[in-house]
């Protein structure tokens, strides 16, 4: 499967900005580059909005085939982990969207009529 991804957006000044995300030997590398500069930028830790958009193309991608459940599922438990939460992604819901793992309620069901 390719695993280079790309995309573009623009910063708050209106200047176009490149993001590139490429997986070598299972780690990911994330670069960009401004309209204004002249070479590639690397992070050893992605801006979490990028890492964002990256979950938002993986899932996009995953549901088209493009890209496998793994990755998507490195991308939630990064932003996660990066946002210090132990909510999790479930494939389905739309990008962005978390919804918590249930909690143990003592053994009592829920809804129980």
């Amino acid at each position: 499967m390719h695993n280079r991804h790309a995309w573009t957006n623009r910063t708050a000044n209106g200047i176009k900005r490149e993001i590139r995300v490429i997986k070598n030997q299972g780690a990911w590398r994330f670069q960009s580059k401004s309209g204004d500069q002249g070479g590639w930028e690397y992070y050893d830790e992605p801006t979490l909005e990028d890492l964002q958009s990256f979950r938002e193309v993986l899932f996009r991608k995953y549901q088209r085939r493009r890209a496998s459940f793994e990755d998507v599922q490195w991308a939630d438990r990064e932003l996660a982990r990066r946002r210090g939460r132990e909510e999790t992604f479930h494939v389905g819901a739309p990008p962005g969207r978390f919804e918590s793992p249930l909690k143990d309620n003592g053994g009592q069901d829920f809804d129980r009529h």
